[in-house]
């Protein structure tokens, strides 16, 4: 790990940036063109440690990948008979979107990863994967490591879950069920369910590939039938735009992020309404989206509950305010990378700031913050809050910048250069 001392500017931001493509498409596509009927190709993919990881798994199974800088080609899956072993690292997608595969071949499938991903909630999956037949041998742990011994009879039909500590469980599920001769009938069974962008942009996916999904509240029938080969351009990542849209909040100048798509599922969309809520404003400039900081940082009252994966970047702003800020509807944040709701307290409290965790979220009153390392936890996301703080406090050292790689290999860069 890698102390990292975070670029201080004092001054407004008057700057365009281009992102790297999203993680949770580049991941839902690579899956889907592992399980379609012919070739398939994806321009632009995000060539990241997640992305890596999922092609890698499907590679396993039996796909073939090419990969090139713009361009991976994915040939569909062809199942072997021989156990494999998969690495998920500490990739939500991998963990959850790959098990639900294995049911689909012959051969026993074991899953692990990082240590921290030992401690992600998996029961969601492990009982979904359950409900398709297979076997599992988890050690009754509910996490990983754990065995899939698929069963060739599996036909699909209804299966009821709890996917409250994650949408993934039910994407997860919705991939692999036109792949069942009788399809699948998915039910949700908890009183939330969180990051529902998440799940349209599955559903979408699949839809654009001929798969019929009805859906209706927490309820979703994928019907049985081919899933069609596409090629498909990745968009960028908009959650990975917001350490630089919160830039211009923080400086009082203006970043202008190219590409930004006019319709789609991503969480980071809702940058869009967040930042008019901290007192800037967005406007559109031909295919970018310009975000500009107003007189004052404001604070705010936000449900995050449907984009949780913005709250690191949020709650940085929030410190970094004029007023108190509430963030709600995240108390699934705590089964993430790692506990974030916990992890942004202890750090932003160790550079003197006021953060209370409260049942679903966050309480921050803004304190003057010092200098000091700031630990990741191995979260990019907390790298990512890091960064935003360290614009405006001097002497702020970000420990593990290097976790960035997760979605975003040459953040650290990257950010660098928007300081100068």
């Amino acid at each position: 790990m890698t102390d990292w001392p975070a670029p201080l500017r004092n001054r407004p931001l008057d700057t365009e940036v281009t992102i790297p493509g999203s993680k949770s498409l580049t991941n839902r596509v690579l899956v889907l063109a592992a399980l379609g009927e012919d070739e398939s190709r994806v321009e632009r993919p995000l060539i990241s440690r997640d992305t890596d990881l999922m092609a890698a798994a499907l590679e396993s199974l039996g796909a073939r990948i090419e990969r090139h800088a713009e361009q991976w080609t994915i040939r569909p899956i062809e199942f072997g008979e021989a156990p494999v072993e998969i690495d998920c690292g500490l990739a939500g997608t991998v963990m959850r979107f790959v098990p639900p595969i294995a049911t689909l071949g012959r051969a026993a499938v074991t899953f692990d990863g990082d240590p921290r991903a030992r401690e992600r909630p998996m029961t969601g999956t492990i009982a979904g994967v359950r409900a398709l037949g297979a076997d599992v041998d988890d050690g009754r742990r509910g996490s990983l490591p754990f065995t899939v011994h698929p069963r060739p009879d599996a036909r699909g039909g209804e299966i009821a879950i709890d996917a409250s500590a994650s949408s993934q469980f039910v994407s997860a599920l919705l991939l692999v069920g036109a792949r069942f001769p009788d399809g699948l009938r998915i039910r949700h069974t908890g009183d939330v369910l969180p990051s529902q962008p998440h799940i349209e942009m599955t559903i979408t996916q699949l839809r654009h590939r001929g798969v019929r999904v009805d859906a209706e509240g927490s309820s979703w029938v994928v019907h049985p039938g081919p899933i069609a080969s596409r090629d498909v351009t990745i968009e960028p990542d908009l959650s990975n735009a917001g350490p630089f849209v919160a830039a211009a909040l923080v400086t009082g100048g203006t970043v202008r992020v190219r590409q930004w798509p006019e319709d789609t599922d991503q969480a980071g969309d809702a940058w869009r309404w967040i930042v008019p809520a901290f007192g800037g404003s967005v406007r559109r400039d031909d295919d970018a989206l310009v975000f500009s900081g107003g007189s004052a940082l404001a604070g705010v009252d936000v449900d995050l509950h449907d984009v949780g994966e913005l709250t690191p970047v949020v709650a940085a702003l929030a410190a970094l305010a004029n007023d108190p800020s509430t963030l709600r509807g995240i108390a699934h944040l705590r089964g993430h990378e790692t506990d974030r709701l916990a992890a942004l307290a202890a750090e932003i409290n160790s550079l003197g700031g006021e953060v209370t965790e409260t049942a679903d979220g966050l309480h921050i009153v803004p304190r003057p913050l010092r200098g000091g390392v700031f630990d990741t936890y191995h979260d990019h996301r907390m790298a990512h809050a890091a960064a935003v703080l360290g614009l405006a406090v001097p002497d702020l050292v970000v420990a593990d910048i290097e976790t960035t790689a997760k979605t975003y290999p040459g953040f650290a860069a990257d950010w660098i250069e928007l300081c100068r």
